[in-house]
């Protein structure tokens, strides 16, 4: 027989073996106790929560012929049909690749039919947001009206996709991240069931990589077992596996920031690339050090917010004594942009080494918020104690380019701004938390201004960010106009455009140009 991989093989058969979503269990165990079975579920969260286990959990449990206190008694035949994966009465369907009108009108023929065992049909639908616009329309009247025999279950990790009308016709439960102590506890038992040795470092260090995702710690566990088949699974062969760097590299590269070593800096990412090291991932785990220095900062001590050793609780301690708490947040904000950016570059190394020397040259930073101009000041009094004249070099474009003294440019404005335009900037911020990240961030920093055919033009200064939203042809720029669409009713043209810092200044965003309940922004 072929091997098995720990999360199937490990997979929850009833309610009570489910981690971490103690809050859905227990509500979906009353309702089967007490017969109150909704007809339609929407269950919402990120990816390896145990959406997909619980809908099947579910189906077995209202089909089961003799349940333990809500939960299925994974003994009876119908039971046994369903772990196989033989019954008629569960369907599961992926909506990635069955998203058109034609797929939802087979559903609804085959719901006419009772089950021809059990008292229920379930339809499970994963990734129901992939669905098409038309399929959407095809299933809600069914959805809102099923025979009482049919239980409909849709998963999705994207629940701002989904339309207003679906999700009102549904009972939605948000599926939790799960803890590392949980993961890590899980981990362990499975280790002793597999007679497995690993140490708790190294099963803590996975629990925490697999970012609340019990799938995705199993089948890291999965790979670091298989690597070092036979032997002991220590931290070392965890970190060696999964491409990770111990925190003395965190550590490090923090201390060439704040010493603003351009040198170190470029050298250290240098060796992480020669030893195959995660770039991706390297960005994620230094952004949660700092989090972890600006708690301790925060707080004085943070004994009872990290989870480190007391050797290295006392090196963050006096690492978080060499900046201010402002300069962290600013490492946080930059590395967290470069975190959005770096999925979708084609260069990630120059793109991160880009990032490193803007972090260690305030100076280049064209924000100008208070932090930017503190560090630009620090380095200017580092470079004077140091005898090295500091010079703020002022290009010939952008001298010929400000205005004389006492007079101020004037703005572009529209002529004369569209109403259902208005509308959409009114609404911008719940547009904004509609769409989610990782476009959230990039959307709030465009410039919206008019076009010349009277649509919505988003102007940037960073290619980048246009990029992601002309890729995989214009893919996330109609997505952000279905969300528009879906929040007012009405289809709103979106265009993109990117120009350089001179060129954005000489545009107002209309945003600033809009009445907010009586109210003008300027």
């Amino acid at each position: 027989m072929s091997y098995t991989a720990l999360y199937r093989k490990f997979r929850p058969g009833e309610f009570d073996e489910v981690k971490g979503q103690e809050h859905i269990v227990t509500t979906l165990q009353n309702q089967i106790q007490t017969d109150r079975i909704g007809h339609a579920y929407l269950f919402c969260g990120t990816r390896g929560t145990g959406k997909t286990t619980i809908a099947k959990i579910l189906a077995k449990a209202v089909n089961c012929q003799e349940p333990v206190h809500g939960n299925p008694c994974n003994k009876c035949e119908t039971c046994q049909k369903i772990n196989r994966q033989t019954s008629m009465n569960v369907i599961e369907i992926d909506a990635a690749s069955n998203n058109g009108v034609a797929n939802v009108r087979d559903i609804i023929d085959e719901v006419q039919y009772s089950p021809a065992e059990g008292r229920y049909k379930v339809y499970i639908i994963d990734e129901v947001h992939m669905l098409s616009t038309g399929a959407f329309n095809a299933l809600l009247k069914t959805l809102e009206e099923p025979p009482s025999y049919v239980i409909f279950i849709l998963a999705t990790t994207e629940p701002h996709k989904i339309p207003v009308t679906i999700h009102s016709r549904c009972q939605r439960y948000d599926f939790r991240r799960i803890s590392i102590d949980t993961i890590a506890s899980r981990l362990k038992e499975i280790t002793d069931r597999e007679e497995v040795q690993a140490e708790d470092r190294a099963l803590r260090y996975i629990a925490k990589t697999a970012d609340g995702s019990m799938r995705d710690a199993l089948s890291l566990l999965d790979q670091c077992i298989a690597f070092y088949l036979g032997q002991e699974l220590t931290y070392e062969k965890a970190l060696q596996v999964l491409g990770a760097v111990d925190t003395v590299v965190y550590s490090k590269m923090f201390r060439y920031l704040v010493s603003q070593d351009v040198i170190g800096c470029m050298e250290l990412i240098n060796e992480m690339m020669m030893a195959g090291r995660d770039l991706n991932q390297f960005i994620s785990e230094f952004i949660w050090y700092l989090r972890g220095l600006m708690l301790v900062d925060a707080s004085g001590q943070g004994n009872e917010l990290l989870d480190v050793s007391q050797e290295q609780m006392l090196q963050m301690q006096e690492e978080a004594g060499m900046i201010d708490v402002d300069m962290l947040i600013r490492y946080i904000h930059i590395l967290s942009d470069l975190s959005n950016q770096i999925r979708y570059a084609s260069q990630k190394r120059v793109l991160v080494e880009i990032m490193f020397i803007k972090l260690c040259r305030p100076q280049m930073d064209q924000e100008q918020d208070f932090t930017t101009l503190s560090a630009r000041m620090a380095a200017i009094e580092k470079r004077l104690e140091e005898g090295v004249p500091a010079v703020a070099p002022v290009s010939v474009a952008k001298a010929q380019n400000m205005p004389k003294e006492g007079e101020e440019k004037p703005k572009i404005l529209p002529k004369a701004l569209p109403a259902d335009i208005s509308e959409v900037i009114q609404r911008w911020n719940e547009i904004l938390m509609a769409y989610g990240q990782p476009g959230e961030n990039m959307l709030s920093q465009a410039k919206k201004v008019v076009s010349e055919q009277g649509s919505l033009l988003l102007q940037f200064t960073d290619k980048l960010s246009e990029d992601f939203f002309l890729q995989n042809d214009r893919q996330e720029l109609q997505c952000l106009q279905e969300v528009i669409q879906n929040l007012l009713g009405k289809e709103v043209l979106v265009e993109t455009r990117t120009v350089d810092a001179v060129v954005d200044n000489e545009y107002e965003d209309i945003s600033r140009l809009i009445h907010f309940d009586g109210i003008e922004y300027e």
